[in-house]
């Protein structure tokens, strides 16, 4: 009896269990973001975060991080690529947004190229913005850097922006 119940029970076990056909997704879109908008939240009233420290690459950039100010010199900002890496390579676009930036481009930075390149067999390029310093006055100057599409990416949707609040006392 004991052999039969564990004939019986094997038995259904195995009738049971199947495999679960896995279909493997494949992600063509060539997609870029901010790595900074991609780890930190939304400033309100903001689609966008407004870093006021120098953003950290792959994580959420804390307090231990410098402090954005007038003396800063040149940040690096990466931009993550979201698909496929290519044999070659690609450039992306990106633009100073004045209708949202406080900041004047040749008096608090350098104004910027709005190219940027990903290396070949690479995830990531960099953009660096060069603060200047135009002497000690009160408040903080806003730069907005946007992302855009070009013919070989697509800026993403949710993380194609990126604020900096540079403190200028």
């Amino acid at each position: 009896m004991k052999k039969l119940l564990i004939v019986i029970s094997s038995g259904l076990m195995l009738m049971l269990t199947g495999c679960i056909k896995n279909d493997i997704a494949t992600y063509t879109n060539q997609t870029i973001e901010w790595d900074a908008a991609a780890w930190n939240a939304n400033t309100s009233p903001f689609t966008y975060p407004m870093m006021t420290r120098v953003p950290i690459f792959g994580f959420a950039t804390g307090t231990s991080a410098p402090s954005l100010t007038r003396a800063s010199g040149t940040i690096r900002l990466r931009v993550n690529l979201v698909g496929a890496q290519a044999a070659t390579d690609r450039t992306f676009a990106y633009q100073f947004s004045q209708s949202e930036s406080t900041a004047a481009p040749g008096t608090h930075f350098e104004a910027v190229s709005g190219k940027g390149s990903i290396a070949a067999n690479s995830s990531y390029g960099y953009v660096d913005l060069k603060i200047l310093n135009p002497g000690p006055s009160v408040g903080t100057a806003t730069i907005v850097l946007q992302l855009v599409n070009n013919e070989s990416f697509k800026a993403s949707v949710n993380y194609a922006k990126i604020g900096l609040s540079v403190a200028q006392n």
